[in-house]
């Protein structure tokens, strides 16, 4: 069981996202050179200057495609997250999205503090999306489809608000042992993978969540992916391309990759 004391780090998989990702980047910041965390990563595939922006705020850069360069090119967000496991050291593991701008220090401790009272192994987030005029308005795909695809096929999950949300922690212990759908289905899938191997689960409330919100178009291919990675878990279907559990990769939980960080 962890305790009070397990380190964490924290990871942003940044794609293109110089626009927004100071607003995460600098409350994080404070929890590293305050000692509350150990580690401030960010796994970055960017034209647009995100990394350089990045090591400039004070966080390890590593560019996803230097990850685990044997498994070929990055396939989607859930690669980027499972390669950086390859990089990430901490007990606890904290993924947040890069295009969220009302993050605050209180995040980490929402996410990390079940686990470090040894009640939960996986932690979701839960947040309230404005979307225009509408409070509740966003997060589209998580209301209209994900929430639904757990009602009718794994009951278990049901109570979940935010399945789908991009800031999650979990141990390192577990994050190894899970296989990660390389797309955006990660999320669900690593729900759903967590959950059969009998991970104990919470969902904390983080408040309001603001950040960019996508157009119909793109929100249905999305959705697509959501929709296989639950087939594929409720009635074994052809899955959807996955990386394996990374302790089948690498040769133990406390090694990893050690490579140099952008910037560093």
């Amino acid at each position: 069981m962890l305790d009070i004391s397990a380190s964490i780090s924290i990871c942003l998989p940044a794609r293109n996202e110089r626009e927004t990702i100071g607003a995460v980047l600098e409350p994080m910041v404070e929890l590293l050179e305050s000692g509350a965390v150990q580690q401030l990563a960010v796994v970055d595939d960017s034209t647009d200057g995100t990394g350089d922006l990045a090591v400039r705020l004070g966080a390890e850069v590593y560019e996803q495609a230097a990850l685990l360069p044997e498994f070929g090119p990055v396939l989607g967000k859930g690669d980027a997250m499972w390669r950086s496991l390859s990089v990430l050291t901490g007990e606890i593991v904290v993924w947040l999205d890069a295009d969220c701008t009302s993050v605050t220090p209180t995040y980490v401790d929402g996410l990390t503090d079940p686990i470090r009272a040894g009640a939960a192994d996986l932690v979701k987030a839960r947040y309230r999306r404005p979307l225009g005029d509408d409070p509740k308005g966003g997060g589209r795909v998580n209301h209209l489809l994900a929430r639904p695809l757990l009602r009718r096929l794994f009951p278990d999950l049901a109570t979940l608000r935010q399945p789908l949300s991009g800031e999650t922690a979990a141990t390192r212990e577990l994050a190894w042992s899970l296989p990660f759908v390389c797309g955006y289905g990660v999320e669900i899938g690593m729900l759903i993978d967590a959950a059969e191997r009998g991970a104990r689960i919470q969902e904390v409330d983080l408040g309001v969540h603001l950040h960019r919100h996508r157009p119909v178009d793109e929100l249905a291919w999305m959705a697509d992916e959501v929709l296989d990675v639950a087939l594929s878990r409720a009635y074994g279907e052809a899955a959807p391309v996955s990386r394996p559990p990374m302790r089948s990769v690498l040769p133990a939980a406390d090694g990893g990759l050690v490579l140099r960080a952008h910037g560093v």
